[in-house]
């Protein structure tokens, strides 16, 4: 294949991969739900202007179920999840437009149960005995955000607060038996990785519940996904031991189910996460993750059995008959739904999020990479090497270097087939992923340790990851790029401030003002920041000294900002107020505001017009002309 690929500049490479291609022809796939033998899933669609569809496969015959005029998504947290369900082919949901539950019986339109303005729902469940649906209900008053967990009647669509003594509430679950109800709380200024309480109580006959009994869980601890045992026991996964590995409550005291040095579970950011669930024969299927790949293993009694597929990516897993169903991908796999044989680990690919076949000659394969930082730590990441079945670089040319940065800060890389970074490396451009400390998916002490430390471990991580690469002579020192959505967002910013590593920058609805963020976010988030700087306000100095709109005077590179106009988590005042400042300097800048998105860009012609203004931008910094037809973006002070 060498003897026919063409030199060309890095970053000038032509490529399968077009930016129209990921916005078009790619969907996002989530929650997964099983209704007897019905299988259905949730599409989210930049085609169809973000829309969320529920789509049922019924024997091989895969339908869309909710009409044109409908978005499956709710709003509770900003950040949703747990939207649908599903419950002997009627179908319950949260629409986007209004935030209203809706029943959809089936062949037929959607009927509204219950909303209102202030009104947010998410994560439902059925209560057959009491003919209710139990659910997080989130009202928005004037001055103040009540979450509380609530009994809505399929009659009348009243709700009655069950629990209304909390922050925040997720995961209810009925026993079997229909008489008891678990579910999760936790507090301000906790997240439910922090700390997060197991609760369980008798349902009464009267519609309300008995004196709730704690489980598991607490201060410093944390629970996620509460799951009933067929035998009537409690299953979850609990991080008392530093990791989120499964337990299970009998009614009088907890047992340890696997006990290993990796995660069952993951950061609670929407409603409806999973990471296993309980067959009819009472085995448990999980996945869990382990030095950033993540894996499938089957519980049977005392027993445990690894099931080996061939994905490296594996989340929402949920039991459908004797077989479960989960989203997988892997580095030459596409993010799917799949069907797995527990007994075998036969697999069998449902749904794609995208079917176009791009040769694997086009595809750069991750791999793991370990590098020291500062502190005597460890961090870690993925690379991806440039690679095209058309192209070479030059000889006397390294290439430049893309160091993302997920968001969270408690997100993580994996080492999965993302169109997103294939973009870059088929045009040229090498890509390390960073799993800065902060990460998910290396137990709680390394997620922990950028407690106190935002804006500064994380940074230390990125730079010591781009300076690891240079130093292998897999990087241009010259053409270091950072970039980072939302949270990566102001890791980048920050390490362009107070690092001189790298070259030039991308944010996308990132953070340039942290005192700006701790007065202006949303409920969920109020108080994340006391952890990751320190209690505002009397951290207030330290809120400044970490703020990259306060050090301008050390931004010396070129910035490309990508912003959503109706953004409610990061506010794009922010993204505004670092231009102004970058213009004053002289320093080249770019500003792309994408009116009607949010936290993140949904729409077709918006994801794809950020990745043109990505590649543009980076060309006319360093000099090389993209192979594609790039729509023009204005740049100030170039």
């Amino acid at each position: 294949m060498s003897e026919t690929r063409v030199k060309t500049p890095y970053g000038a490479w032509s490529s399968p991969v077009s930016a129209n291609m990921i916005a078009d022809t790619t969907v996002s796939l989530g929650e997964i739900i099983a209704d007897g033998e019905d299988l259905y899933w949730l599409e989210g669609r930049p085609s169809e202007g973000g829309r969320v569809v529920l789509v049922r496969n019924r024997n091989g015959t895969v339908q869309d179920i909710t009409p044109s005029d409908y978005s499956v998504r709710s709003r509770a947290h900003e950040y949703g999840g747990g939207a649908a369900m599903v419950k002997d082919g009627t179908i319950y949901f949260v629409n986007l437009r209004d935030q209203g539950i809706y029943r959809q019986a089936e062949d037929e339109v959607p009927r509204l149960l219950t909303g209102s303005e202030t009104d947010r729902f998410a994560d439902m469940v059925i209560d057959r005995t009491g003919n209710r649906l139990i659910c997080v209900r989130e009202r928005h008053g004037q001055d103040d955000v009540v979450n509380a967990l609530v009994a809505v009647s399929l009659v009348s669509g009243e709700a009655t607060v069950l629990d209304g003594e909390h922050d925040f509430v997720s995961n209810p679950r009925i026993s079997p038996d229909g008489k008891r109800l678990a579910w999760l709380s936790w507090d301000l200024p906790d997240m439910p990785w922090d700390s997060a309480t197991l609760w369980v109580a008798d349902l009464t006959l009267n519609g309300t519940i008995g004196s709730p009994v704690h489980v598991a869980g607490g201060a410093s601890e944390s629970v996620f996904q509460p799951e009933w045992h067929p035998d009537g026991r409690l299953v979850f996964s609990w991080d008392r031991t530093g990791w989120w590995n499964l337990h299970a409550w009998d009614g009088q005291k907890v047992s340890v189910l696997v006990a290993r040095d990796a995660e069952f579970g993951f950061p609670q950011w929407v409603f409806g996460m999973r990471a296993y669930d309980i067959l009819p024969s009472g085995d448990i299927v999980s996945a869990y993750s382990r030095g950033g790949l993540w894996n499938l293993l089957r519980i049977t009694g005392d027993s445990i059995c690894e099931i080996e597929t061939p994905y490296t990516d594996i989340a929402g897993v949920r039991a459908l008959g004797n077989q479960v169903v989960f989203i997988g991908s892997s580095a030459l796999q596409a993010t799917a739904i799949v069907r797995c044989v527990p007994e075998t680990g036969e697999t069998t690919v449902i749904k794609r999020s995208f079917e176009q076949v791009i040769d694997d000659a086009d595809l750069s394969v991750s791999e793991p990479v370990t590098f020291d930082t500062t502190d005597g730590a460890q961090a870690y990441g993925f690379y991806y090497p440039p690679c095209s079945a058309a192209h070479l670089g030059l000889e006397d040319e390294h290439p430049p270097l893309i160091v993302r940065g997920h968001g969270g800060p408690t997100g993580s890389s994996s080492a999965s087939l993302v169109l997103a970074i294939q973009y870059w490396t088929s045009r040229g451009f090498a890509v390390l992923d960073v799993n800065y400390r902060g990460s998910t998916g290396f137990g709680r002490a390394y997620r922990e340790a950028l407690y106190g430390e935002w804006g500064r471990a994380d940074v230390d991580d990125m730079v010591a990851g781009a300076r690891y690469l240079v130093a292998q002579g897999k990087a241009d020192p010259q053409r270091l790029v950072i970039r980072g959505g939302s949270a990566g967002g102001f890791t980048a910013l920050a390490a362009l401030a107070f690092k001189d590593t790298f070259s030039a920058g991308a944010s996308l609805y990132g953070i340039g003002d942290l005192m700006t963020l701790a007065r202006d976010t949303h409920k969920f988030e109020s108080r994340y920041l006391d952890q990751l700087i320190g209690p505002y306000p009397e951290a207030e100095q330290l809120y400044l000294e970490r703020s990259p709109i306060n050090y301008v005077d050390g931004l010396n590179r070129p910035v490309i900002f990508l912003q959503g106009s109706e953004d409610k988590v990061v506010l794009p005042n922010q993204a505004e107020a670092m231009v102004a400042a970058l213009d004053v300097k002289g320093i080249p800048v770019a500003y792309v505001l994408f009116e009607g998105e949010g936290h993140g860009f949904r729409r077709a012609e918006n994801v794809c017009r950020a990745l043109e203004a990505e590649l543009e931008f980076y060309g006319r910094i360093f000099g090389f002309q993209p192979a594609d037809n790039l729509p023009g973006l204005e740049i100030r002070n170039l």
